[in-house]
């Protein structure tokens, strides 16, 4: 990470991490305008109210909107990437009743007449090397190869079944019964099948583990439709009353 961001990348402004507060940061924001840079957007975009739900700003006594903020350095980024579920699919926040009316980032630019090109990294939270592979192709290579749905398919390529350490349960027709057996987790409501990611894999906390690795059914963040349209995250239906 230190080498990535001290020499692939000048990380002009980032909300929660830039040395500059208040008019200052968001004056970096508008500097940037200028130059050739990556709009990373994390999180939905609010559009209710004009926005008035989601500000990111208060610049020279003018309330500024996440959604004026995405839709002004979307019209001149070179490229674009939504990180996260909520940014990718409009995700929890976007879930109903979606009282803010959330939308994901395409779905927002599409609506302001923004046709650009939208790298989504779908996951709640994506994973770092999911973000940093992906910002480090675009300035080495361009953009890498993406799957209809416009996910890298290094990332996304394959499913969390395709690859889980508990395959094997699964094809001998062998499930878990409670949270803590060894066995596949299918029948307690395992999402794997149905997500496409590199988990497996990849793995989290520099690759120690991960949720099936820890005795948790996958629960499908990274996939379209969550978090609604994939509950229930544990089902019990199916399995043997101890």
């Amino acid at each position: 990470m230190a080498f990535f961001l001290n020499n692939m990348v000048s990380l002009e402004y980032q909300n929660s991490i830039s040395p500059e507060q208040g008019e200052k940061a968001f004056q970096k924001l508008l500097d940037t305008l200028n130059t050739e840079f990556i709009l990373i957007v994390d999180g939905a975009i609010s559009i209710k109210d004009n926005g008035l739900y989601n500000v990111v700003a208060n610049y020279k006594g003018k309330i500024i909107t996440g959604m004026e903020a995405v839709k002004m350095t979307a019209e001149k980024a070179k490229y674009i990437i939504a990180v996260g579920t909520c940014a990718s699919y409009g995700g929890i926040s976007a879930a109903s009743p979606n009282e803010a009316e959330c939308r994901s980032l395409k779905q927002f630019l599409q609506e302001s007449g923004i046709g650009k090109q939208v790298i989504i990294l779908p996951g709640c939270p994506g994973n770092p090397d999911w973000i940093i592979g992906t910002i480090a192709n675009l300035i080495e290579f361009g953009v890498p190869e993406l799957d209809d749905e416009g996910r890298p398919i290094v990332f996304y390529g394959t499913t969390i079944h395709d690859n889980c350490e508990r395959r094997s349960y699964f094809d001998k027709g062998i499930f878990a019964e409670k949270l803590d057996d060894k066995e596949c987790m299918f029948k307690l409501g395992c999402k794997g099948p149905i997500t496409k990611v590199d988990c497996p894999i990849r793995r989290w906390n520099d690759t120690d583990n991960w949720p099936v690795g820890n005795n948790t059914p996958c629960i499908g963040c990274a996939q379209k439709g969550f978090a609604k349209g994939i509950e229930p995250f544990i089902r019990l239906s199916d399995i043997k009353k101890n």
